[in-house]
């Protein structure tokens, strides 16, 4: 990912075809070293490809990509399903109101 981002900084800089050489500069100009390997394998799949276009097909491919929150559980169906009634929700939410009323300690926050 860093050598891309060096890739990408270079080419906005308008260096269209950036070398392993600059890269490896932008890298250690901020105390980054540089993976040969790795830059030799970017450079060969980006060789002769347009940058704004990769980054136009790569945002229409994100944007079928879902991005909900259907993974968490309602806070109040991790009590009911703990076997506890109604009577635990109800004093959870009393000491959350005293907890509340504890947190002002007195004063307001313009006296």
């Amino acid at each position: 990912m860093k050598h891309l981002a060096a890739y990408l900084l270079l080419t906005l800089g308008g260096n269209e075809s950036p070398s392993a050489k600059d890269i490896k500069s932008v890298l250690e100009s901020v105390g980054i070293e540089a993976d040969s390997d790795r830059l030799n394998k970017l450079l060969s799949e980006l060789k002769g490809k347009d940058v704004n276009q990769l980054i136009s097909e790569g945002s229409s491919k994100l944007a079928s990509v879902p991005s909900g929150g259907a993974g968490g559980a309602p806070a109040a169906g991790g009590a009911a399903a703990s076997g506890g009634g109604a009577e635990p929700a109800a004093e959870e939410k009393k000491e959350e109101e005293k907890e509340e009323s504890d947190d002002d300690m007195g004063f307001g926050l313009f006296d």
